[in-house]
């Protein structure tokens, strides 16, 4: 049974089934993300003065790197460009030039990807430590001569943990000092320092993950489901580039509208990417 409207417009919608199909699809994505901004947005507002991880911290520009998000947003956007031109190659018949940006498209969104990967390898092995003194740090904890990393979430540690497994003390780098927004820091430095306290002394101490602060729940949340769309998008993309291309020999018009749909998905992904960074990492 030949399915109708793959190549040709429906005489009541004007679309082919897979456009109608993927607008639907979309539209229930912005509801998705729709809640988790307005979860974030509420969260911050609402937030008691002081209380927000960077006012709490002394870092005025937020906890996040905004370098790296300003380049993987550039990334994205060129991945959207290279997207629209894979789409407008085939409309041309050019199928060579299609994968070539395919395969640029490929390269930027493994290599956004790659980059989230190396912002979650940061968060999980910065730390925040707060002694009964007042004083506020951040930096890099080790446990009796061990590094907790990314890869060995068992090596995370906070004053629960040292105190069940009984730790007297621990080293800490703590970066550079900042202004503070209410909390007890020493003078401004530049140079990295390193403390030695007693668990006994210390008042709060985690690595920068979701159970440190709704902050960092929300962001793990919203970054880890768009990078499942990214990687989603990516596979999807990869397949049509080469195996999947076989179809342009057969029903290249409807092979041409299949690549339409999944840039349609890919534009939404770069669009939920451009209201993230600006929300989660500016303000």
């Amino acid at each position: 049974m030949e399915i109708p409207y793959t190549d040709k417009a429906r005489p009541d919608t004007g679309l082919y089934n897979a456009k109608v199909g993927i607008w639907l699809f979309l539209a229930s994505e912005i509801m998705l993300f729709g809640a988790l901004f307005s979860s974030y947005i509420l969260l911050r507002v609402q937030a008691p003065l002081g209380d927000w991880p960077a006012m709490r911290l002394g870092w005025p520009h937020g906890l996040l790197n905004i370098p790296i998000g300003t380049f993987n947003t550039a990334v994205l956007i060129t991945s959207s460009v290279t997207v629209v031109m894979a789409w407008a190659s085939l409309k041309m018949g050019k199928l060579a030039a299609f994968r070539r940006y395919m395969v640029v498209t490929l390269v930027c969104a493994f290599g956004f990807l790659g980059v989230k990967s190396y912002e979650y390898n940061e968060k999980f092995t910065h730390y925040e430590l707060r002694l009964k003194s007042g004083e506020v740090y951040t930096g890099h904890l080790a446990v009796n001569g061990k590094h907790p990393g990314f890869w060995s979430l068992s090596d995370i540690w906070n004053l629960d943990r040292l105190n069940k497994e009984k730790v007297a003390t621990v080293e800490f780098v703590a970066d550079p000092k900042k202004e503070s927004h209410g909390a007890k820091h020493a003078e401004a430095s530049h140079e990295h320092v390193t403390l030695k306290p007693k668990v006994a002394d210390i008042a709060h101490l985690d690595a920068f993950i979701p159970r440190n602060h709704p902050f960092f729940a929300i962001y793990f949340t919203i970054t880890a489901l768009h990078g499942l769309h990214v990687l989603g998008g990516a596979l999807v993309m990869g397949y049509f580039a080469f195996p999947g291309s076989r179809m342009w020999k057969t029903k290249p018009e409807q092979f041409t509208n299949r690549i339409e749909v999944v840039g349609l998905f890919w534009h939404f992904v770069d669009l939920v990417w451009i209201f993230l960074f600006p929300v989660v990492y500016l303000l």
